[in-house]
């Protein structure tokens, strides 16, 4: 394999002033910083972005801000008094972009909204992420994940018949964040052309709603949402977790009637069930699920995960392991394809996956150091002509830290 030569990362030279917390805004710098974007993080000088005290799972650090802000610089400043604001403000001057998440309304109170940025920065692209967008009955309604999980419906639609269930990952955040990444490209690839940036607006209601695209048509134009099934499909049979012998679980799609023929004579050794009528179309074993599910537990209730496994890729048969969070860790396909890296933090070296995107030449994204709170104000102050003087009169009054 023949690998192009390397390049530089996509966005370096570009420069992100990011007013942000949690996760949302976060994640999707982050996505900016890995591509080579130089991203400033403010935050406030008592404690910084509240994710920093979510945990302490990363060797005394939150889980959450090491997965999140990696690869950024952090300021401390606090935005509540003029002359720290006047300092973002100066950052704003020199940057491509601004992202804030913000309370709906503290931006915009404080002249950070992307509209009054704009304005003021024909060439800025500045992106407001909110809960629920900057208008209608909701748009001043607090917002976290697992609240916009359930305002979007997710939560109808997953766990068990008895017990609806929120996702294990903060979906609604993520989605938002991955909205703000791709919206921040698109205007920079605009303002390539254009000489203009513009507002970019994201709401997390808005995003979810999108990746909620299958059950909500299936809703609007089929009258009923899918059912909740756990880890089973709602309309396709087999496609659902079995239990093995040695106490793991696989889990198999069947999606055509052709595998199904090969799963009954491969795996299951049944093959008088390919053509019963109670099991020989997708139909007839979604009326049929009960039975459909026992004949297959059945089967692979007699085998090894791996040998489960085996059987199944012999016959054409999409499969996979019920994994852990520990399994993931330890993935081999992982280990295979060298997706693991190590970022500097204050504890020391702290493993990371690596972004999912390979560039020219192999090369894959950056991925800086997790950085302490203020680590680089003095810096980021002294590069815009503040000198130690002033610098000091701000420190003693808590502007910055």
């Amino acid at each position: 394999m023949t690998h192009s030569p390397a390049q530089p990362l996509p966005l370096e030279g570009i420069t992100v002033v990011a007013v942000e917390q949690a996760v949302a805004a976060p994640f999707a710098t982050r996505q900016l910083a890995d591509l080579g974007a130089r991203v400033i993080k403010v935050e406030r000088p008592d404690g910084g972005d509240f994710a920093r005290g979510y945990d302490t799972a990363a060797r005394g650090l939150a889980s959450h801000f090491v997965w999140c802000n990696h690869g950024k610089e952090s300021i401390a400043v606090d935005l509540k008094d003029p002359r720290g604001l006047r300092i973002v403000r100066r950052l704003i001057e020199d940057a491509d972009v601004f992202v804030q998440n913000l309370a709906q309304g503290a931006a915009a109170r404080m002249g950070l909204d992307a509209a009054a940025l704009c304005a003021a920065h024909p060439r800025l692209v500045a992106v407001d992420i909110s809960g629920y967008g900057s208008g209608g009955p909701y748009a001043h309604k607090r917002a976290y994940d697992m609240l916009v999980q359930c305002e979007a419906g997710l939560v109808s639609v997953t766990g068990s018949p008895e017990q609806p269930a929120k996702a294990g990952i903060p979906a609604a955040d993520i989605a938002a964040a991955m909205y703000a990444f791709s919206g921040v490209l698109a205007a920079l690839l605009r303002r390539g052309t254009t000489g203009l940036g513009g507002p970019v607006e994201i709401s997390m209601l808005e995003s979810l709603g999108e990746w909620m695209g299958h059950p909500l048509h299936h809703g609007m134009h089929g009258g009923t949402a899918p059912a909740r099934t756990g880890v089973a499909h709602a309309v396709i049979v087999p496609y659902d977790a079995y239990p093995t012998a040695d106490g793991g679980q696989v889990l198999l799609s069947v999606q055509n009637d052709r595998e199904w023929r090969r799963l009954a004579e491969q795996v299951l050794r049944r093959p008088e069930l390919a053509d019963d009528p109670a099991f020989a179309t997708n139909r007839a074993r979604t009326e049929h699920r009960e039975r459909t599910d026992q004949v297959v537990a059945a089967a692979l209730a007699t085998l090894s995960t791996e040998e489960a496994v085996v059987g199944l890729e012999a016959a054409g048969i999409a499969c996979a392991r019920l994994n852990s969070v520990s399994d993931l860790a330890a993935h081999p396909q992982l280990a295979a394809r060298d997706r693991w890296r190590d970022v500097g933090s204050a504890v020391g070296p702290l493993r990371a996956l690596l972004p999912p995107i390979t560039l020219p030449g192999g090369e894959g994204p950056r991925m800086g150091r997790v950085p302490e709170l203020g680590e680089h104000t003095d810096a980021l102050l002294e590069a815009l002509g503040m000198t130690e003087g002033p610098r000091a009169a701000l420190r003693r009054d808590g502007v910055i830290a």
